[in-house]
């Protein structure tokens, strides 16, 4: 009898064990199946926000382009522009609505922002590379005003100029890996990269509102640079005149360098005939865009160029959360 209860109880066991495997089995391909479906909900979703933030870069596009029709100021760029107007969290399903060939609720919870800068509002460091000495000479001078009114030693504007000609003539020895220099500093595209040459993190950061690099040399827009870069590239056009001026331009109706004139000293006139310095038109901006979808939130900064009634996507990069 004892015998008996001790092969029940075993048998009880033995089915408590069973049913214990098999549910702890269950539970783990049910959650197994679970993590692939939030896995591959997240990818969609992340699919979906790379895809909707391209919507930024576009709607720029479309204002820049239709900034370049404008037959009333075709060869000026100035703050008042559509293009300075940023684009404030705009849902997504708003555009859909307007649409009257849409007519179904997507359900579209995406809202997107963005704004447009021009790019040669800042002094390019790519102008620093000049085939003339006299030339280089003259950029150097100006890189070094802009850092003397940052708070940088003088040096600081050497020792990027030194860098910006090395990283040049390295990006041209690429093709020929016979004549490469060992050690030569990598082309950087981004003001955050000028920690290459060996500038610290404080000197990056001073100069990151005021300098940028572009693809090819450019001119410094009159109509939207700031005070700092105007008195810089103008040799003796002090800041006091030069934020008087950022002011008075934005009443001026300008169709021609000859309008500048008036609001600037005549011991800077000579300067203003310097095409390759000085404009006031601008054909390279900077688009920031930001996409609020679901968990996510990405910002993207583009690069973009003007030809004409074209407008090109030089360079694209995704950015850090603020």
């Amino acid at each position: 009898m004892r015998r008996l209860q001790r092969q029940r109880g075993a048998a009880l066991l033995l089915a408590m064990l069973i049913v214990t495997m098999v549910a702890t089995l269950a539970a783990g391909m049910v959650w197994q199946q679970w993590k692939g479906i939030e896995v591959q909900t997240a990818e969609k979703a992340r699919s979906q926000a790379a895809w909707l933030i391209e919507g930024a870069t576009d709607w720029a596009r479309l204002i820049l382009r239709t900034d370049a029709q404008d037959r009333e100021h075709p060869n000026v760029d100035t703050l008042n522009e559509p293009w300075n107007t940023p684009l404030k969290d705009v849902k997504l399903s708003d555009f859909l609505a307007a649409d009257k060939n849409n007519t179904q609720d997507s359900g579209l919870e995406a809202f997107l922002s963005g704004q447009i800068s021009d790019a040669q509002s800042h002094y390019n460091l790519r102008n620093l590379v000049q085939d003339e000495d006299e030339d280089a000479a003259k950029e150097l001078a100006t890189l070094r005003r802009l850092c003397e009114a940052l708070g940088l030693p003088p040096e600081t504007a050497t020792r990027i100029a030194d860098g910006m000609k090395g990283a040049d003539l390295a990006e041209e020895q690429l093709d020929d890996e016979e004549n490469v220099t060992p050690g030569a500093p990598l082309p950087p595209q981004r003001v955050q990269q000028l920690i290459w040459f060996g500038l610290d993190a404080d000197a990056v950061r001073r100069l990151a509102p005021y300098v940028i690099i572009l693809p090819s040399p450019t001119p410094v827009n009159l109509l939207t640079a700031p005070p700092e870069v105007l008195s810089a590239v103008l040799d003796g056009l002090d800041r006091g005149t030069a934020e008087r001026f950022a002011q008075k331009r934005l009443s001026l109706d300008v169709r021609t360098m000859e309008d500048v004139k008036p609001l600037l000293p005549e011991k800077v006139h000579a300067q203003l005939g310097e095409t390759g310095r000085v404009a006031i038109k601008s054909d390279h901006f900077e688009i920031i865009g930001e996409l609020r979808y679901e968990s996510f939130l990405l910002r993207e900064l583009s690069l973009v160029a003007r030809r004409g009634l074209e407008v090109v996507v030089l360079r694209r990069e995704r950015l850090p959360h603020e």
